[in-house]
């Protein structure tokens, strides 16, 4: 198999439970890089609320429910406390769950040791050039080591997010060579910029806010952490909107962005401004960093010194509008090189739900971020990613360990 990421190790973890022989190629020096980076390094491993809903994909949303129903969450919680040993912590104020002792290292070394003690055989620093279809099964080149092979081959090679991860698109170009169909990839979960920055001055700001995707279909909203950067934002909720900018840029229109800055809506704002003697942006703070309260009472073309009792009707119409529905500029995003997933890849009806088998090329198995699926920030991607992995760790092993008809 291909690809010693999150997917990949539980792929290998599950054929090798299974009794198949199982040889794990991967071209990083020690591989899972991506969970080692996570969450800050701490590894946000699985959101303690599971959100189908939520996920984005071009393919069938019913075969992305079930192939995330093939391992509920409840189930994924207890291989990694019972089986591994690894007890996870939920996180109050955002509902994530994380390994106790707050070190993604742990993650990706304890899924390592558990794919070695199963019996698989883990070779990192050496890369996949291509696979190819024999009468027996499958052959994977290996630049400068001789080929693997073996009756069933899982490619869980990742997308293109992060590069310096060791996710180049290796897997997917080689898909299309196979005739397999691929659906257009773009970054996703990704920092936007705005050029100009208009909004610089405020570069390190944090706050919880609301975004709203107006005409978006399906319905978007959604609630978490924003943060000013020098180049534009960034944060859970601008992550979680990214896609919807980023797929907009190849049309004929962009997307639009509203945020609602705090959790007080036009009539909670219309009560808290009532006339006083209170000065305006001292009430705006009280529910938001002054420094956002200065800069919004300057975009409302008010002055900095403005009274309650001073503000007229329309100039608080337009303030609530700025406070509850402000049209966020942006320009661009940062690509690849920070996106956290993928969006696109192979399409869902490339491949059985059950086993993740392609169906173009028997015994062959893809898993992870190859498939054309991605969830919010906050563990849903490695849901999918330990899901996937399972399955098609599965499905191989059951291929090879069936006598063929």
């Amino acid at each position: 198999m291909v690809g010693a990421g999150a997917a990949g190790l539980l792929a290998s973890i599950f054929a090798a439970r299974s009794g198949s022989s199982v040889t794990l190629v991967e071209s990083t020096k020690d591989g899972g890089r991506k969970i080692i980076i996570s969450g800050g390094g701490r590894c946000n491993i699985l959101p303690s609320v599971a959100a189908p809903e939520r996920y984005v994909t071009d393919s069938s949303p019913n075969s992305l429910k079930k192939i995330l129903r093939s391992w509920p969450l409840a189930e994924q919680i207890q291989f990694f406390e019972t089986e591994l040993g690894m007890e996870l912590v939920r996180e109050e104020e955002t509902g994530k769950l994380f390994p106790e002792s707050d070190k993604a290292r742990d993650v990706r070394d304890g899924l390592v040791r558990s794919a070695k003690r199963a019996g698989a055989e883990i070779v990192f620093d050496t890369r996949v050039t291509g696979i190819k279809k024999t009468e027996t099964g499958w052959v994977a080149k290996l630049k400068g080591r001789d080929d693997q092979k073996g009756r069933a081959i899982i490619l869980a090679t990742g997308g293109l997010s992060v590069p310096a991860t060791g996710s180049d698109g290796m897997g997917l170009e080689v898909l299309k060579k196979m005739g397999v169909s691929v659906s257009p990839t773009y970054p996703a979960l990704t920092p936007l910029t705005n050029d100009p920055s208009v909004h610089s001055h405020l570069a390190g700001l944090s706050l919880e806010v609301t975004i709203r995707a107006p005409g978006a279909r399906p319905r978007f909203e959604t609630t978490g952490g924003f943060l000013f950067t020098h180049r534009g934002y960034s944060g859970p909720a601008v992550l979680d909107a990214s896609h919807l900018a980023v797929r907009s840029m190849s049309g004929e229109k962009s997307q639009t962005l509203s945020v609602q800055w705090t959790r007080l809506n036009a009539d909670d704002w219309n009560a808290a401004l009532k006339p006083g003697n209170q000065a305006l942006v001292t009430a705006l703070s009280r529910a938001m960093p002054k420094r956002l309260a200065n800069q919004l009472v300057f975009e409302a073309d008010l002055p900095a010194d403005q009274s309650l009792s001073q503000l007229g009707r329309k100039d608080r119409q337009r303030l609530i509008r700025l406070l509850c529905d402000y049209p966020l500029q942006w320009t661009g995003n940062t690509g690849f090189k920070k996106a956290e997933v993928t969006g696109g890849g192979v399409a869902l009806d490339e491949v059985h739900p059950n086993t993740l088998e392609c169906k173009r090329h028997p015994g062959l198995f893809l898993c992870g971020e190859l498939l054309d699926a991605f969830g919010p920030i906050g563990g849903h991607n490695f849901l999918w990613a330990w899901a996937t992995g399972r399955a098609a760790g599965l499905g191989a092993a059951r291929k090879v360990t069936t006598k063929p008809q």
